[in-house]
């Protein structure tokens, strides 16, 4: 065949795949590739649902930063935990993550996912009135799940702290909460994406510019400059799910709110099984067996600037050599920032939007990204699918803020 020949066929062929993919309806579409677009997808498309995700991958993507404390017993109501709907969610999320890391083959690997509870740590005198507050909520808590707090907590001596993780400082108070995991959000997101495309899941690595609606319904979405159709969207796109605020006539009050998390290498303690340390002002010092120690992290409305500061740094490494000073040695292995999407009110934004058929939205999980992710994407895709979850997540949908 004269190569002039070869060329001319090849054109058609691409053409004609082209046309074929632009003709194509998806079932849904979701916006946004972190944790909770991870997750939405996966659970999608293993009950055959035929899905496309956008990803355009911004920098600052909280999934890729966060530390992944799953801890609703011992969370701040500061960030929103003193709601009682976000709580029991929460600890649905928690109860939902061994299931989840059975479905994905990966309940073995630690690196991803480990049980080994939290410590919250009182070191000085004057942090026992907010230890004794945070107790108390921990008890309260154990008491609305019907769990024993004889068999859940420990309330430990200052030696029986330190064993537990050798660089604490001498302890005013310690309490051990066994119902309490982390997860590394890099690899759960992953392992999401691995187990989704063995489904046939599409992803493109480009962002959505506006949503296809018609006569109120949603019908798809421009993307790169070209339509793609589907029956459903989801907008799953954390911190800039705000961008189509304008185009839909709905307030989603979402703010970026920074977060510099320090990766730290230590050679001289063991990794290894070592629960997560909480201090009363809700920070955190969390072990991987790779000789790794996440500290973190700090909290700053800036927008979405995304770079590491000097204040920034000082904040978080100074809060953990407070509390933790036997990590003096320690060298630093990396810094990661994300901006964590929070909500006005402080909860998630979950489920139908209103005045607009067959749109849906999982935002807005702000420091419960990681904790409550996977399980969101769970219970959102059964909403889509119009089937029967045993949560409730009304107190979440974004009506409440467009009465």
């Amino acid at each position: 065949m004269p190569i002039h020949y070869l060329k001319v066929s090849v054109k058609i062929i691409l053409v004609t795949s082209f046309l074929k993919h632009m003709n194509t309806v998806y079932d849904v579409i979701i916006i946004g590739g972190g944790i909770a677009g991870a997750s939405l997808a996966y659970h999608l498309v293993s009950q055959g649902v035929k899905t496309l995700l956008f990803d355009r991958q911004d920098q600052g993507w909280a999934t890729q930063a966060g530390a992944g404390i799953v801890s609703p017993f011992t969370a701040s109501n500061a960030i929103g935990f003193g709601n009682d709907s976000l709580f029991h969610f929460a600890v649905e999320a928690l109860e939902y993550y061994p299931i989840l890391m059975k479905q994905l083959d990966k309940q073995s690997d630690s690196s991803i996912f480990a049980n080994n509870g939290l410590m919250v740590v009182a070191v000085t005198e004057d942090e026992l009135e907010k230890f004794e507050e945070l107790k108390s909520t921990i008890c309260q808590r154990f008491e609305k799940r019907a769990l024993s707090t004889t068999k859940e907590l420990r309330f430990l001596s200052n030696d029986e702290a330190q064993q537990m993780f050798p660089p604490l400082a001498e302890t005013k108070g310690a309490i051990y909460v066994s119902r309490a995991a982390q997860v590394d959000g890099r690899l759960i997101a992953q392992a999401l994406y691995e187990a989704a495309e063995q489904h046939d899941l599409t992803v493109k690595p480009v962002g959505v510019e506006q949503l296809i609606i018609q006569n109120q319904v949603v019908k798809g979405v421009v993307a790169n400059g070209n339509t793609f159709l589907a029956q459903k969207v989801a907008i799953a796109g954390g911190a800039w799910s705000i961008e189509f605020e304008k185009q839909l006539g709905l307030k989603i009050p979402i703010e970026p709110l920074r977060g510099q998390i320090i990766h730290l290498n230590v050679t001289n303690i063991n990794t290894t099984n070592k629960p997560i340390i909480s201090t009363v002002s809700d920070r955190y010092m969390m072990s991987w067996p790779d000789n790794r120690l996440v500290v973190g992290a700090s909290r700053e409305s800036v927008g979405f600037d995304i770079h590491t500061t000097v204040t920034g740094v000082h904040e978080v490494l100074g809060e953990a050599l407070r509390v933790t000073p036997g990590l003096k040695d320690a060298s630093l292995r990396e810094i990661r920032v994300g901006l964590r999407p929070i909500a006005q009110d402080q909860l998630p934004i979950l489920g139908t939007a209103p005045n607009i058929d067959n749109l849906y939205l999982a935002t807005g999980l702000g420091n419960a990204g990681l904790a409550a992710g996977p399980y969101i994407g769970k219970v959102v895709a059964e909403v889509i699918l119009g089937k029967n979850s045993q949560s409730n997540i009304d107190a979440f949908n974004v009506q409440r803020f467009n009465s």
